[in-house]
């Protein structure tokens, strides 16, 4: 059986495939073929994170600057953007560097 993804499915594969091509590695963080996914990049400058639920309003990412000191409560969170798949992928892909 072939199925054809929308053009939204496809744009978001485009750019969850830039995203590993930018160094982000993903994971499934819940069981079943839908299940959220977690993308984590590690620099020496940043931590990067995308958290992907779907393709509604239910994902996010958030960049943390990284120190060489341990810092109480975690590393500060120095950018972030919430909203649908496609808008948390491209903000990141386009507008976080390395």
């Amino acid at each position: 059986m072939v199925t054809v993804d929308s053009p939204e499915v496809a744009a978001a594969k485009k750019l969850m495939d830039v995203a590993h091509d930018l160094g982000f590695h993903f994971d499934r963080i819940a069981e079943g073929p839908d299940g959220p996914l977690l993308g984590v990049r590690e620099s020496v400058d940043w931590r990067d994170e995308i958290y992907l639920a779907g393709f509604s309003n239910s994902c996010s990412a958030i960049r943390r600057k990284r120190y060489s000191l341990i810092v109480p409560g975690g590393l500060p969170v120095t950018a972030s953007v919430k909203g649908d798949a496609i808008t948390v992928l491209y903000t990141v892909v386009c507008d976080w560097p390395v």
